[in-house]
């Protein structure tokens, strides 16, 4: 489905078709979602070529790295802690995490947090990340993840992300990395889809990133924080929560920026 369904089609049916196959095929207490806390006998196969076992949660759509980042932002965090709530950018939001974040971000905080996408039917704003419609220094805090292997030119985007986020600001800006790879692959003379998805594991990537990435992020301006945030849990939470490593790579706007 992930294969032949366009994105959007995927975006808007999975809410409710996913649960219902959930609650039939897979009603167990053996694992448990951190992000909706509902509890499985197993996670559901995600993955565009090589499906992962025990990957997408049944009810919230929380994959692996949603899980995980949901479990840094309540023990690490000051974003759910803060009064008033911080000017929060959420660039391409997944479904599980918007959820929370907008019950968080209710009644008169409801203009703070902002949802922004070029594609998605789940975001407010129509955005290209490379040209974000905002004010220099107008969000607190901004999530991309998983989108800059999309984008045409990234460290555009990177520097887009740095000049609407405030001095002192943070975020979190996850991308699927390949440790052996020193350096960033990209070739945009490789057009076929089915070349690209060979080659970067997707038809619509356009880069493997390295041991890079965070010096990409670094060329935008930002410090960076590389947190293996799964190697501080126990075992037993690692198991429970379906977890598996992904660094969280935590970048900061320098307050004299």
């Amino acid at each position: 489905m992930l294969n032949r369904v366009p994105r959007p089609v995927v975006q808007r049916m999975a809410g409710w078709a996913v649960p219902v196959v959930g609650a039939l095929f897979y009603a167990g207490r053996r694992v448990q979602c951190p992000v909706c806390g509902h509890r499985y006998r197993k996670m559901m196969p995600y993955g565009y070529v090589s499906p992962r076992a025990n990957a997408l949660c049944p009810h919230c759509l929380a994959l692996e790295r949603h899980r995980l980042l949901w479990l840094y932002l309540e023990r690490e965090s000051d974003l759910l802690r803060s009064d008033p709530p911080l000017k929060f950018l959420h660039i391409a939001p997944e479904v599980c995490l918007m959820r929370k974040f907008r019950r968080h971000y209710d009644g008169a905080n409801r203009a703070r947090y902002v949802t922004a996408d070029l594609e998605s039917p789940l975001a407010e704003v129509k955005m290209d990340v490379q040209a974000i419609p905002f004010p220099d220094e107008t969000f607190d805090v901004i999530f991309c993840n998983h989108i800059l292997e999309h984008v045409d030119d990234d460290r555009l985007a990177m520097r887009e992300m740095f000049r609407v986020m405030r001095r002192g600001g943070w975020g979190i800006m996850l991308s699927p990395v390949d440790p052996a790879l020193q350096a960033t692959f990209e070739d945009d003379s490789i057009t076929d889809p089915a070349e690209r998805t060979r080659v970067f594991g997707q038809y619509d990537h356009r880069r493997n990133y390295g041991r890079d990435y965070a010096d990409r992020l670094r060329e935008a301006g930002f410090e960076v924080e590389e947190n293996d945030y799964v190697r501080r849990l126990s075992p037993d939470e690692v198991a429970r929560y379906a977890l598996r490593s992904e660094v969280i790579y935590v970048v900061r706007k320098p307050a004299g920026a």
